[in-house]
């Protein structure tokens, strides 16, 4: 089945993108999101290094030309000095949404707490939202839970795709409707 909605899906790995492992973040967010949208949508995947103006570079590709109407990152959000995923995200959007980054610590402070060394952040960009995620595919399910609710709102606010999710999995939020469930 295809589908106009396109997901932008970037692994930001020095390692995964020279092929010295393999990339986890970027299929458990496709996973992830295969589980809890009931729209149709089209991934489109990247691996790339941790490299700030090719992270900008990226993200300014699948939102201006592939549009893209959400782009999930992982990796690159710690304070290692090659962890410049927030700062190129920064670069980037017009919009910055903080409440995401801080909704995400929140909840992964619950779970461990070192969570408070990641710096997560999102910003929207035209009519791409940008969400960075944490390199782990558990913390990237944990993230994924507590951000997921608001994101297809936040996507019809910027005049995006309607994106549905699964009620069984996630209930997307939209105000003056009723949760299905």
């Amino acid at each position: 089945m295809t589908s106009d909605i396109k997901i932008g899906i970037v692994t930001i790995s020095d390692r995964a993108s020279a092929g010295i492992y393999a990339d986890e973040g970027g299929p458990a967010i496709r996973d992830y999101l295969k589980n809890a949208l009931a729209s149709p949508w089209t991934a489109v995947a990247r691996v790339i290094p941790d490299d700030r103006k090719a992270i900008a570079d990226t993200l300014i590709e699948l939102a201006d030309r592939e549009g893209c109407c959400l782009i999930v990152t992982t990796g690159g959000t710690g304070p290692a000095p090659r962890d410049v995923t927030p700062e190129a995200t920064d670069d980037v959007v017009e919009k910055p949404m903080p409440g995401f980054g801080e909704l995400m610590r929140q909840v992964s402070l619950t779970k461990v707490p070192t969570a408070i060394l990641s710096r997560q952040t999102a910003g929207i960009r035209g009519r791409s939202l940008i969400v960075n995620l944490p390199g782990r595919p558990r913390a990237i399910a944990e993230c994924l839970d507590a951000v997921m609710p608001a994101i297809p709102y936040c996507i019809d606010l910027i005049e995006g795709p309607y994106l549905d999710t699964d009620p069984t999995v996630i209930v997307a939020f939209r105000p003056g409707q009723k949760a299905k469930a």
